[in-house]
């Protein structure tokens, strides 16, 4: 079946339905038009079954998602960026670390905590500034990340947030210094 007749069919589905239909996709570049499309879904079950399929399709959707992370906005961008941080390639680090100044908090916090997950030490500085973002669980994805991280840059920065957080950012950031000072 191409890429119409599915489109087609799916805009006929329910909820559940789509679901089903996302679990049976094979990786194929049709496939990931179509996850794709479906990150706009009405649906927020669909639209994170699309994203979990395309974090699991990998180098196939890689270079998708990073045109839908440079292209497109909102929630779309959001669950992009969690199908992104579900393959791990370090080839997406810059586009991570260019999210964590996006508008859409949820965004930045999955980028953040991505950095950390991915590994690279060009996110420190990044990293450091999003330690001062408006939005709580960007700071504590933050925070997180840099103790994943491990580089002593981030020790101070670090101690400085910890004096402005409540007690879980506190506990976070504690966590944090342990695993950069051992």
């Amino acid at each position: 079946m191409d890429y119409e007749k599915m489109k087609e069919k799916l805009n006929s589905m329910d909820s559940g339905e789509k679901i089903s239909f996302i679990d049976e996709l094979k990786p194929s570049e049709e496939s990931v038009e179509l996850l794709v499309d479906l990150l706009d879904d009405e649906s927020h079950p669909v639209r994170f079954r699309a994203a979990e399929r395309l974090g699991g399709f990998g180098e196939i959707a890689l270079q998708r998602l990073i045109d839908v992370m440079d292209t497109r906005e909102g929630d779309v961008r959001r669950y992009a960026t969690f199908a992104l941080k579900k393959i791990g390639d370090p080839r997406v680090t810059d586009h991570f670390i260019g999210a964590l100044e996006d508008e859409d908090w949820g965004v930045r916090k999955v980028a953040a905590r991505s950095l950390g997950e991915l590994g690279d030490r060009r996110a420190v500085e990044p990293l450091i500034r999003a330690l001062e973002d408006e939005d709580w669980g960007v700071k504590l994805a933050a925070v997180r990340s840099l103790g994943d991280l491990g580089d002593e840059r981030a020790i101070e920065p670090i101690k400085k947030a910890r004096r402005k957080g409540d007690k879980d950012f506190k506990k976070a950031a504690n966590k944090s210094l342990k695993k950069i000072q051992s």
